[in-house]
């Protein structure tokens, strides 16, 4: 059986701005028995680069380093893992443009039924407040205040 560290393992990364997540889901992998791994005594750095918020530059991140045995079992974690982590996590939602609409990107028909609740909704809240101001009405005239000061 052969062995390898995690900081080897790491370089193999397709997208290694992703290390960090890497590293979560190898422990995680590890504490649930899906592999085995042990802690070495050594520290290594991510090749991950952070920014701070609000402030300028970068830096990274020292991790402790791990030992694992490559198994078929490990080989294939990480194909499935390293897949996941190349695929950009940030799709964002796209804007209810008409350009955008024409183009078949945003669903018009679930657009059209959100807006048909909404208006609903409104509606209902409009009567609902409109009945409640009839109730409190009712049974004579409001009582007026008057504004005479007094001196």
């Amino acid at each position: 059986m052969s062995y390898k560290k995690l900081s080897e393992q790491i370089q193999e990364l397709s997208n290694p701005q992703r290390s960090d997540a890497f590293v979560k889901q190898f422990r995680e992998a590890v504490r649930e028995g899906q592999f085995d791994a042990t802690y070495l005594p050594e520290r290594f750095t991510l090749p991950k680069e952070f920014s701070r918020r609000g402030g300028e530059g970068r830096y990274q991140r020292d991790t402790r380093d791990m030992l694992f045995e490559v198994t078929p079992a490990f080989e294939q974690w990480f194909e499935q893992t390293n897949k996941e982590l190349a695929v950009s996590r940030r799709t964002g939602t796209v804007k209810p443009t008409a350009e955008n609409i024409e183009a078949g990107l945003v669903d018009f028909k679930a657009l059209a039924a959100e807006t048909r609740r909404k208006l609903q909704a409104s509606y209902e809240k409009g009567q609902a407040l409109g009945k409640s101001r009839a109730r409190s009405t009712k049974g004579g005239t409001p009582k007026s205040r008057s504004k005479t000061k007094s001196r």
